[in-house]
């Protein structure tokens, strides 16, 4: 009896140890599987576009709409009694989305993601999955720009789009052909077949007129939230930004607080007449949501950029072919100048360049200063055509504003402390 007992007492032991290392084995391959298929349900369907680095981050794929959404909320005219007991800033507000929101409008774009490679377990005889294609869709905001129903959006809104579907206030949704397009300023151009009654192009202001703490109203789609309105002011003036779509950067970006979140990117920021001042185009967050530092691409170089992409479908900008950054004090000093002298340093000249055909000099000396290593001895450039140039800011903004590939200019550049002209035949930036 006592050896039967021992023996029920050890099967019954031996059946629970197995019962423990079941439900922990259980778990762990609940743990080690739970990634992967959280991957291959992204991958086989759920995968959204990202946002480049330095623009509106991407929302997560619950956040993302895939299908085209209803009408949002449309602006009918506001009743004369509760304007009546609104203030000035809320009745400025409510004009501006009536008169706006008709022309703003919701885009979506599905794009084909080739050769993704199917996250796995390595688990011995168990075949390695082929790279497969799968899609992804995106949304973005945009604006319309005439009656010929040409629509501007961001380039990295509709970046490898295979399909671009547009969406008005009244609910309509049309396919849309991308007419144009430049990485270089992040800009886009779209052309939906309506008739010119159905579209209603925005007003388009001034950014040369503008002003820090001037009031700001951006209308767009942030996380699928359709023809949604926020409000800010200016923030700053003359930022220049990277495009995040190329190696250039975009000259005299609007900087706002106005809130500006993924699905942004693309619509209008408007002055308190309700004209367009600015594409929004960007955001500097680390939690990929508004953290009141959104930049938007002012209208004036739009103005100038968008007539050519509509009529040859790219824009040639002249080409300098150099790297360069501001002289700081710094630097000045430890280039025997003076303290006070301002200018744009040549770090790195391109081979084959117009730049270096006409024989500017790059940086050839390296020293450390506040504990960092930076480059000297290069030109320093003081102006361009008789223009002053502060920093490499200024240097951008006359080549992006001014100038067009073939035409030449006048450097005004300091080499060993002694300033002389160089003349420069610009060439086309390379793609």
């Amino acid at each position: 009896m006592e050896n039967r007992s021992k023996k029920r007492l050890i099967l019954g032991l031996v059946l629970v140890v197995s019962a423990i290392v079941l439900i922990a084995a259980g778990c762990l391959a609940g743990l080690l599987l739970a990634p992967w298929l959280d991957d291959f349900a992204t991958l086989t369907g759920k995968i959204h576009i990202s946002a480049l680095p330095g623009r509106t981050p991407a929302p997560p794929a619950t956040e993302r709409p895939t299908q085209v959404p209803a009408p949002g909320a449309t602006p009918t005219p506001v009743p004369p009694a509760l304007l009546e007991d609104a203030d000035v800033e809320e009745r400025l507000v409510a004009s501006i989305y009536e008169r706006v929101a008709p022309s703003v409008v919701y885009i979506r774009v599905v794009q084909q993601v080739a050769g993704v490679e199917i996250p796995r377990i390595e688990i011995p005889g168990w075949p390695e999955p082929p790279p497969q294609d799968f899609y992804r869709q995106g949304t973005g905001s945009g604006f319309v720009w005439d009656t010929e129903g040409h629509i501007v959006t961001n380039y990295h809104v509709v970046q490898g789009a295979e399909k671009v579907e547009v969406t008005f206030l009244d609910g309509t949704t049309v396919l849309a052909e991308i007419v144009g397009s430049d990485p270089d300023s992040d800009l886009a151009v779209l052309r939906v077949d309506l008739p010119a009654d159905r579209l209603q192009p925005v007003t388009l202001g001034d950014s040369d007129t503008l002003f820090v703490g001037q009031r700001t109203v951006a209308i767009g789609n942030p996380f699928g939230q359709e023809w949604t309105l926020t409000t800010g002011v200016v923030s700053a003036l003359g930022r220049t930004l990277p495009s995040g779509t190329s190696q250039f950067s975009i000259p005299e970006m609007i900087q706002t607080d106005a809130a500006i979140n993924p699905g942004n990117s693309g619509g209008p920021l408007l002055d308190r007449e309700g004209r367009v001042i600015g594409v929004n185009t960007m955001i500097i967050s680390r939690w990929q949501s508004s953290a009141g530092v959104g930049f938007a691409i002012p209208i004036n170089i739009v103005k100038q950029i968008v007539p050519v992409l509509i009529a040859e479908g790219r824009y040639a900008y002249a080409w300098l072919g150099i790297m360069g950054r501001d002289l700081d004090r710094e630097t000045a000093l430890a280039m025997d100048l003076s303290p006070e002298q301002h200018g744009a340093l040549v770090i790195e000249v391109t081979a084959d360049s117009p730049a270096a055909r006409a024989g500017l000099r790059g940086s050839d000396e390296t020293v450390t200063i506040d504990g960092a290593e930076a480059q000297i001895g290069g030109d320093v450039i003081v102006a361009i055509d008789n223009q002053p140039v502060m920093g490499m800011d200024d240097l951008i903004v006359y080549l992006v504003k001014k100038t067009r590939p073939g035409q030449k200019v006048t450097l005004t550049v300091l080499r060993d402390g002694r300033e002389r002209q160089i003349e420069v035949r610009l060439g086309e930036r390379p793609r």
